[in-house]
C-alpha cells in the first residue's frame, strides 16, 4: 500500500513546499483485543486529530511537523497499551489517490462546520425569541462556540468551503452577546507539592524535545530543581527507580485534561507569577494547537524552537539551548532600569579615551 517508507527522512515544513515523496504521514497499528479501552481511546484520538482512515488500521494526515509529533504520541500510547504501531512518510497510497484523500479531509471538516452552524443557529433563534437575552450567559456561550470553531479550523488542512458559513454563524451569535467576551482565566494553582522534595533528581522525558518539553525543563531547572539532570528515553522504555518522568505517556507530570505539561507543573508546584502565565499561554497555544489564548508571538516562538530542533541533533544539546531560549524569554519581559545601549556606548567611550591617553 505504501509506495515508499521514509520514516528516517526529515519531515517537511508546515505550509511550505513539499516534495512529492513527502506528502503524507501514515500511522499503521495493530491493537490488542483486550482491554477494549485501547481501541476506543485510539479511535477517539484519530477523531481529535482529524486523521482519515485509508484502510483498516491505517490512518493518514498531511505531512507536517506538528502532525508527526501527534502521530508519534498516539504511537507511544498504543505501544504502552500492548499494541504495535509505526509512523511512515509516503508519497502515494494504493487504496486512494491524493486528490480523493484531500477531498475526504474537506468532506469531514465540512460536516463538522455544518454541525456547528446548525447548533449555533438554533441558539441564535432561541436567544432572539427572548426579549432580554441573559447578558451573563451569552458571552460564555459565544466563547465555547468560538473555541469549537477554532478546533475545527485547526484540522481544516485543505480549506473546506464550509468554513465561511461557520464563521458567519458564530459572528451572528456574538452580535447577540451583551458586553464584551470575558478572557480565558489563567490556570489557578492549588499546589501541595514542596519543590524541596524534588531536588537533585534525574528527570526523564522523550527524545527530540519540543516546545512543551523545553519549557518544562526550563521551569524545572529555574523554579523546582536547580541541579536537575535530564535524560531521554522512548515512551515505552522501562522506568528506573527514583527517576521523575515528564511529558511522557503516564508520566509523573504530563498533560492533564486541556493543560499541557508546562501548565501542569506550574499548578502542581504553585509557581504562578505574571511572567510565567504569559509563557504558559504561549506554550499552550503551540503545544495543544487550540489557539485558546490567541497569542500573536506564538508563531515566532514556534519558529525558534523548530530552528533549534534542526540545528542540534543531540537531545542534551537541544534541551540546553531550549532552556537558554526560555531564560531569555523570561528575562526579556523585565524592563531594564538603564537602556543597555547607553551603558555600552559610555563604556566604549571610556575605553577609547584610555587607549588614547
Amino acid at each position: 500500500m505504501i509506495h515508499e517508507d521514509l520514516s528516517e527522512r526529515p519531515v517537511g515544513e508546515a505550509g511550505g513546499e513539499r516534495t512529492a515523496v513527502e506528502q503524507w504521514l501514515l500511522l499503521v497499528h495493530q491493537l490488542p483485543t483486550r482491554p477494549v479501552s485501547v481501541r476506543v481511546r485510539t479511535w477517539r484520538r484519530m477523531q481529535q486529530l482529524g486523521a482519515v482512515a485509508v484502510k483498516s488500521s491505517v490512518y493518514a494526515l498531511p505531512n507536517r511537523p506538528e502532525a508527526r509529533e501527534d502521530f508519534e504520541w498516539v504511537r507511544a500510547e498504543i505501544v504502552a497499551g500492548g499494541g504495535q504501531a509505526t509512523v511512515f512518510q509516503a508519497s502515494t497510497i494504493d487504496t486512494i489517490s491524493g486528490d480523493d484523500l484531500r477531498e475526504t479531509f474537506r468532506r469531514d471538516r465540512n460536516e463538522d462546520y455544518r454541525t456547528l452552524v446548525r447548533a449555533v443557529d438554533k441558539i441564535v433563534r432561541a436567544a432572539g425569541a427572548r426579549r432580554r437575552p441573559d447578558p451573563r450567559a451569552l458571552p460564555k456561550v459565544v466563547r465555547l462556540w468560538r473555541d469549537r470553531l477554532t478546533e475545527i479550523e485547526a484540522l481544516d488542512y485543505f480549506a473546506a468551503h464550509g468554513r465561511d458559513a461557520a464563521r458567519a454563524a458564530v459572528d451572528r451569535l456574538e452580535a447577540l452577546s451583551v458586553g464584551s467576551r470575558t478572557a480565558v482565566p489563567a490556570t489557578s494553582s492549588n499546589a501541595t507539592i514542596d519543590p524541596a522534595s524534588f531536588r537533585r533528581r534525574r528527570w526523564l522525558t522523550r527524545h527530540r524535545p519540543g516546545i512543551d518539553r523545553m519549557a518544562s525543563a526550563w521551569l524545572i531547572r529555574r523554579f523546582i530543581d536547580p541541579h536537575a539532570v535530564f535524560a531521554f528515553a522512548a515512551p515505552d522504555a522501562p522506568r528506573e527507580p527514583g527517576v521523575v518522568t515528564f511529558d511522557m505517556f503516564e508520566g509523573d507530570f504530563t498533560h492533564e485534561g486541556d493543560r499541557c505539561t508546562f501548565e501542569v507543573l506550574c499548578a502542581r508546584f504553585g509557581v504562578n507569577e505574571a511572567r510565567l502565565r504569559d509563557i504558559a499561554e504561549l506554550v499552550h497555544d503551540l503545544d495543544l494547537k487550540d489557539a485558546r489564548f490567541g497569542r500573536s508571538e506564538a508563531a515566532l516562538l514556534g519558529a525558534l524552537v523548530e530552528g533549534l530542533r534542526r540545528i542540534h541533533q543531540r537531545d542534551d544539546e537541544l534541551l540546553e539551548h531550549g532552556i537558554a531560549l526560555f531564560d531569555a524569554l523570561y528575562e526579556g519581559q523585565a524592563a531594564p532600569s538603564t537602556p543597555p545601549r547607553t551603558r555600552t556606548m559610555r563604556s566604549a567611550g571610556r575605553r577609547t579615551r584610555a587607549r588614547g591617553a
